[in-house]
């Protein structure tokens, strides 16, 4: 087991990535742990835990800003924000379910250095849009910050969203500035029985594309939707596919516009609709892929594999078919865009999983959930052209030119 490196604060920080630096060792930069088996498995001398730095260290909410220590778990930020009647617009998702960890470990840092975002992604953006300032210490063991407490804050290159989704492979976070929005008054979801995925695919197309304000789509086959947790049996129990399309703000706007997609879809199957308690549990669980979850404490090397296609939402449904040839299951996300699918087995089927994603006409296949093995021997993120492969080696080097953090995590030799 490697060793393990806790600092207290950024000055520690520097001193570890320093005295790895000096003697040739390698850092997996992580938080709290909570998304270790993400990415390609590597083997370091030390793990760099990012827990230490906790607390927030600047609210403001009539600013809609709020600056945090990387280890500040995204569980007590919400809480806090909420608090306050606003919210990360962008949903993170919380990955314990899907890899057997206990949900709400997952930090700040972690949260930023994956980029992660849940069903309102389409409307709200990434993580990384919500990204305003970070302070972090590079590869060659120097503490910088860049950007601030606002939008319109960045000269020269906008280092806060280009170190988004970098997975701790270019520096290691110590504090991240974002920016918070106000939480909508309520929620409703209207939902759709018993379509197939290609028709569900047309519905969340058309409602997504409306004048109805529609901040949530997502599909989920039947044999999914069978898979739902108690507080969704409803759902769970009707044996039938189930669209959801979800409608937040005041009551009578909801109202209002539930009537209208109500008027417009009706000739397309049975519909009914989800109260605010029922909505939020239900997009809690699609955020989370909850049907698709693991044991805590689990062995990873006997659950299923799982993978997170992205590609363009219409074309979402023929990726899952040729999937579903082979016995996958799929939830559809982002209104058919977000495709996740979980194998028949522990094999991830990659190359099956690259073509089905070429044939649909291209996008980005992530295998997020697999084998220790697996993991080290597949690409695990969608592979590289040689112009996009150069610019990230060249960011690398520029960052950690000793190939001292998470050397491996993203791309073999980066």
């Amino acid at each position: 087991m490697s060793e393990r490196l806790c600092p207290r604060d950024e000055a520690e920080v520097v001193e570890a990535v320093r005295w790895a630096v000096s003697n040739g060792r390698t850092l997996d930069v992580a938080g709290s742990g909570s998304k270790a088996s993400l990415g390609r498995h590597i083997q370091t001398d030390a793990t760099l835990e990012l827990k230490g730095l906790t607390g927030v260290t600047l609210y403001e909410p009539e600013e809609l800003v709020l600056s945090a220590k990387a280890g500040t778990t995204v569980a007590e930020i919400e809480a806090l924000v909420a608090a306050s009647n606003q919210m990360l617009a962008f949903e993170p998702m919380d990955f314990g379910p899907l890899l057997g960890v206990a949900p709400g470990g997952g930090t700040l840092g972690g949260l930023i250095a994956c980029n992660l975002a849940g069903p309102r992604r389409p409307s709200a953006g990434a993580a990384r849009d919500h990204a305003l300032g970070v302070r972090a210490v590079s590869g060659r063991a120097e503490a910088f910050k860049a950007g601030g407490r606002v939008v319109k804050n960045v000269t020269g290159y906008d280092l806060p969203r280009g170190l988004s989704g970098s997975y701790g492979t270019l520096a290691a976070f110590t504090e991240l500035t974002i920016k918070v929005l106000p939480r909508p008054e309520t929620v409703e979801t209207l939902l759709v029985h018993g379509l197939d995925d290609a028709a569900a695919s047309g519905v969340m197309s058309a409602a997504v594309g409306s004048y109805y304000d529609v901040s949530g789509a997502a599909h989920l086959p039947a044999e999914v939707a069978a898979q739902l947790a108690a507080q969704l049996a409803a759902i769970a129990g009707a044996g039938a596919a189930v669209t959801a399309l979800r409608l937040e703000g005041v009551q009578p706007s909801i109202v209002h516009r539930r009537g209208k997609l109500e008027a417009m879809l009706r000739a397309h199957g049975t519909l009914s609709f989800l109260d605010a308690d029922a909505s939020r549990a239900f997009w809690q669980a699609v955020r989370d892929v909850e049907p698709f979850a693991f044991p805590v404490g689990g062995a990873l090397d006997t659950a299923p594999a799982i993978w997170r296609v992205s590609v363009a939402p219409m074309t979402g449904p023929a990726v899952g078919a040729a999937l579903r040839e082979i016995g996958a299951r799929c939830l559809y996300d982002w209104a058919g865009g977000l495709v996740w699918v979980e194998m028949p087995g522990t094999a991830p089927h990659t190359a099956r999983v690259r073509a089905a994603v070429a044939a649909a006409g291209g996008g980005h296949a992530t295998l997020i959930r697999a084998s220790a093995a697996a993991r080290a021997g597949e690409e695990v993120f969608q592979p590289l052209d040689p112009i996009t492969g150069a610019l990230i080696a060249r960011m690398k080097s520029g960052f950690d030119p000793g190939r001292v953090l998470s050397p491996g995590r993203m791309y073999a030799g980066v």
